[in-house]
């Protein structure tokens, strides 16, 4: 049996996903965070694990990948609507567009959940430390600063609302984004997230907020700010110097719409088994995510260039398909059509985005 004594940076679902499997493995793991506990940069918000660019159901994968999912509360959707201030789309599909969970060190959130799955497998935590660089095997410590390419601002809050999912792409609401209204088991999150003009959030939060109370009728109790960044790199550094980058210290993320707890979960996975199996991480992930990363580059540039003006050519694409998430899906293959595409992406990409690694 293994003894090798493992550290990690960082104790969010990819450090933790990590940190698990090596400790089921037989190894003794150490998770050093900076914060006081996992999830304090986070106050209940509610994030979707998305289920559209996968083959399988991605509930189904964290049982693959050794995580429960009885610890941590989430919600399955099958409906929303999407909205760009004038016209509506109803979207119902067989299969959750994707999972809600909250955020934060509360009890029934993600990060509470792996934690206390990870102090069970017998990882040590240890919170406001943080160690030498080089005595460090994983680094999973979040979003580059100096590489964001994306901001959230909003609020959560309680309610006796019914749960609901409500997307709303308005350039006044969120400058090349989105907008949401997320209501589940009793919690809310409103939110715009930008892509660009970031010095214009809180303007587009109060258009967000003044668009999507025009639809809804929702009470919010006990709302608590909430902000949030992404980074995003192709030109993703995996191990450097014996270390294993994963989460969005690899640049993990998905240019498109942002998502990405499904993808630092998944590195964080790939880079515990290298380390049990004796493989070559860097080369396992590559071929895992490098597809993905360039197909949310043409995704983002079409985007941009082609749904710029209302979305409704994309959104009416999206909603007309016979099959919502086999559509989306398919965007997330880099397709013939996407590979031809991609070097004109690439050149859009570099000037509008100087600060990624591209």
């Amino acid at each position: 049996m293994p003894i090798e004594n493992i550290k990690i940076a960082g104790a969010g679902p990819a450090g933790l996903t990590a940190a698990i499997n090596l400790a089921k493995a037989g190894y003794q793991v150490e998770v050093f965070e900076k914060n006081h506990d996992t999830g304090v940069r986070f106050h209940g918000d509610l994030q979707g694990l998305e289920n559209w660019s996968r083959e399988r159901d991605i509930i189904d994968e964290l049982h693959d990948m050794n995580i429960k999912s009885t610890n941590f509360n989430y919600n399955g959707f099958k409906n929303l609507r999407i909205s760009n201030g004038t016209k509506n789309w109803d979207f119902s599909c067989e299969e959750p567009v994707f999972y809600l969970v909250r955020r934060g060190n509360i009890e029934g959130s993600l990060d509470h959940g792996l934690k206390k799955q990870a102090v069970d497998s017998g990882v040590n935590l240890h919170f406001k430390t943080n160690p030498p660089v080089d005595t460090i095997n994983i680094i999973a410590t979040g979003p580059i600063k100096n590489e964001v390419y994306i901001i959230a601002k909003g609020k959560t809050f309680e309610t006796d609302a019914d749960d609901t999912a409500l997307g709303i792409v308005d350039n006044h609401a969120a400058f090349n984004g989105y907008s949401y209204l997320l209501i589940s088991q009793g919690y809310g999150c409103l939110c715009t997230v930008l892509f660009d003009r970031f010095k214009d959030a809180s303007k587009c939060f109060e258009k967000t907020e003044k668009i999507i109370s025009s639809q809804v009728d929702f009470n919010i109790q006990n709302p608590k700010k909430m902000a949030g960044l992404g980074s995003f790199s192709n030109k993703n550094i995996f191990k450097q110097n014996e270390k294993l980058y994963i989460g969005e210290a690899a640049g993990l993320q998905d240019l498109f719409w942002g998502f990405g707890m499904g993808n630092a979960i998944t590195s964080g996975f790939l880079a515990a088994e290298s380390i049990i199996n004796g493989t070559d991480y860097a080369k396992t992930a590559e071929n895992y995510f490098k597809k993905k990363l360039k197909a949310s580059i043409v995704n983002r540039y079409i985007w941009e260039k082609v749904g710029s003006k209302d979305y409704s050519f994309i959104v009416n694409r999206i909603h007309n398909s016979t099959d919502s998430i086999k559509y989306l899906r398919s965007f997330y293959n880099f397709n013939i059509l996407q590979k031809i595409i991609y070097p004109f992406s690439m050149h859009y990409m570099k000037k509008r985005y100087p600060n990624l690694r591209l």
